[in-house]
């Protein structure tokens, strides 16, 4: 009767880890649920490791609830505690394709990638069909650089029906990487795949989707002919023309051809065909991005003003909206709504009063740029604009759409994890400046995927700033702010101080009251973090030369001015000292020429910034990354920025690429 009894209790207690492994397996899945906040996300994982604590006390070598137990530890942080019960799972049942995989995940999160692959290989030699795994592979392989065998993966998991966030942003950063050599009718489904994928940051594909549509053309050939009829049915070009700056002289020239066609067309038969009308909404939107900056005929311009001068003649006759809609395409792929004579009459309709395919242009050419116009007057340096043209007022750049692909987490816990700070003293929620945020991606993206920060971003562009805030406004972000640098100073000199600062682009000689280094030593106590780079950009012989003939000249940045800059460089384009030029992504962009020839990095504001770090009293270097993300030992780093600080060039660490965290220690 008793042995009876013990068989009966026993299978009681299997019953009941049984249920409590079901309800942590439903509270892990909740806790990485993307439709949750990571407030309930984290509620989620609390309650999951309250089950698997029941469970295991119950049955203390059941291998399922001590691999999950893994996951919850390696998802806190805990990184030597998952390992360990990773392989305590092992012990007690051999051959889990599971814990190889999360054995792999855990080496990936120790920048350990090739023994990551090892791990989820392991993984399908016990599960051939693990999806888990073999997207496993394909992330150590990215890690490793193999970025062609990489994307191969992603695109057989895509194939397969794994249609997950983590693969496509993968196969994103893959297309990056890729050397596309000819006409490829798979790499060109897979960039319409992933241009339609939302949720993606597609303004990345630029230079991947451009050298598709490269070969596609032929554009390489002198005799190639270009079909109006054919380039309106291509999706590929549509959707880049949409979402994407395609960094290539010969796709722009490709873009210039076809607007000039379609202008011509309706010069003759006096209409837009509804053929054309998509191609045309795209060459509009792209013209947007691109600050007008395309190439324009002097028949051309003739050809538009006519047309602008025809929208105000319908308006002056109450013209109903739908006979305006034809005329407002053309207009718009050749200059913002915005400036226009007729812009005021335009107000009288709400963005969602037109027709759908009309509002992303109308969004972009005319709604938008009022919004960020009225966000402009909040700030004294406005003043500084309303003596410029109203086409020659800066444009935001870089241009972007989408934030990129991130797992959320926090910055204290990135703070132990990555940087093995202490973290116990820190408040509940850490304030982040962002110091040159440009248009404001990054510091976004920071205010986005942190639960623990308010985020200061600041920039000397107030187009910069004025769309990065009415783009934080749209998200509904109320955890980030975008201030000049006047505002930020009078902040910092208030006494107010930051837990960690991020320096993106470099303030410009024309900020020659800011000292980068004293605002950064002033803002900061006792255990924060900086964290910069140490190359520069816009550096090419092209750039110097640029900058050379403006400040011989006197020249002032118009667009009249940045366009003849850029005809003088597309000219000469196969002149190997402006190919490193027109390679650049900004290079497509007058916001992006006008940064780079007339408000270019001060070189001397990131010495300054090295030099105070390199003072091991107050600051201690925690981490180095080189330009691939991998770790680097800090002693030898360190040794060159002290080397640098005492005037040694021979051992600069400028231009090196490097990724670098400070602490202050005091």
């Amino acid at each position: 009767m008793q042995a009876k009894h013990q068989v009966q209790v026993s299978q009681s207690q299997q019953a009941q880890v049984a249920r409590l492994l079901l309800q942590a397996n439903l509270a892990y899945g909740e806790s990485n649920s993307n439709g949750l906040s990571h407030i309930q996300r984290l509620k989620a994982r609390q309650e999951c490791r309250g089950y698997l604590n029941e469970a295991l006390a119950l049955e203390p070598e059941n291998a399922g609830g001590l691999g999950l137990l893994g996951r919850v530890e390696m998802d806190d942080g805990q990184l030597e505690k998952a390992h360990t019960l990773f392989n305590a799972s092992l012990d007690h049942q051999p051959d889990q394709a599971q814990q190889y995989c999360n054995l792999g995940y855990w080496a990936l999160k120790t920048e350990r990638p090739a023994l990551a692959e090892q791990y989820f290989l392991q993984a399908l030699d016990c599960e051939r069909q693990s999806a888990a795994a073999f997207c496993g592979v394909a992330h150590a392989k990215r890690l490793q650089g193999q970025f062609d065998v990489a994307y191969l993966h992603y695109r057989k998991l895509l194939e397969t029906g794994a249609e997950w966030d983590s693969v496509y942003s993968g196969m994103l950063t893959c297309a990056q990487h890729l050397e596309v050599n000819k006409a490829d009718s798979a790499l060109a489904q897979d960039a319409i795949a992933l241009l339609q994928r939302d949720g993606l940051p597609h303004q990345e594909l630029g230079r991947f989707v451009s050298a598709i549509v490269h070969h596609q053309y032929g554009l390489d050939n002198p005799e190639a002919q270009i079909s109006l009829e054919a380039a309106s049915e291509d999706d590929l070009l549509t959707l880049a023309l949409q979402k994407t700056l395609m960094p290539n002289p010969a796709v722009e020239e490709l873009v210039t051809l076809l607007r000039r066609a379609i202008i011509a067309e309706v010069a003759q038969t006096v209409e837009l065909r509804d053929e054309l009308q998509r191609l045309t909404l795209a060459i509009a939107q792209y013209a947007d991005r691109t600050g007008y900056g395309l190439a324009a005929e002097d028949d051309e311009e003739r050809l538009v003003s006519a047309i602008n001068d025809s929208i105000q003649a319908q308006f002056a006759l109450g013209e109903e909206q739908d006979g305006l809609i034809g005329s407002l395409m053309i207009s718009a792929m050749y200059g913002a709504l915005f400036h226009q004579q007729f812009a005021v009459q335009l107000g009288q309709w709400n963005l969602v009063d037109w027709p759908l395919s009309l509002q992303p242009v109308l969004a972009a050419s005319y709604y938008d740029r009022a919004k960020e116009e009225a966000i402009k007057q909040n700030f004294d340096e406005k003043a500084e604009e309303l003596c410029l043209d109203k086409t020659d007022v800066p444009q935001a750049w870089p241009s972007w759409s989408r934030l990129a692909y991130r797992t959320e987490s926090s910055l204290k816990t990135l703070m132990a994890t990555e940087l093995g700070l202490e973290t116990d003293y820190l408040p509940a929620t850490l304030r982040l400046m962002v110091c040159g945020a440009q248009s404001g991606q990054r510091a976004m993206e920071l205010a986005s995927y942190l639960d623990d920060v308010e985020v200061i971003a600041v920039d000397e562009s107030l187009a910069n700033i004025a769309k990065a805030t009415r783009m934080a406004n749209e998200m509904g972000m109320d955890n980030i702010v975008f201030w000049p640098w006047s505002i930020a100073q009078r902040f910092v000199a208030d006494g107010h101080q930051v837990h960690w600062i991020e320096v993106g682009r470099l303030p410009s000689p024309a900020m020659a009251t800011l000292s980068l280094a004293a605002l950064v030593n002033q803002a900061t106590g006792s255990g924060a973090v900086v964290h910069m780079h140490t190359v520069i950009a816009e550096q090419t012989s092209g750039d110097k030369q640029i900058r050379k003939l403006v400040s011989e000249h006197q020249l002032q940045p118009t667009r009249q001015t940045l366009r003849q800059l850029r005809r003088m460089v597309l000219a000469n384009r196969n002149d190997a000292a402006w190919q490193d030029l027109t390679a650049d992504a900004d290079f497509y962009s007058l916001g992006g020429c006008r940064d780079r020839w007339f408000r270019p990095q001060d070189t001397a504001q990131l010495k300054e910034l090295m030099a105070m770090a390199s003072n091991e009293v107050e600051w201690k270097l925690v981490k180095a990354r080189d330009v691939d993300g991998h770790s680097l030992a800090t002693g030898p780093v360190q040794k060159q920025i002290q080397a640098e600080a005492l005037g040694s060039e021979v051992q600069s660490l400028m231009g090196q690429n490097l990724s670098v965290y400070f602490v202050k220690r005091r």
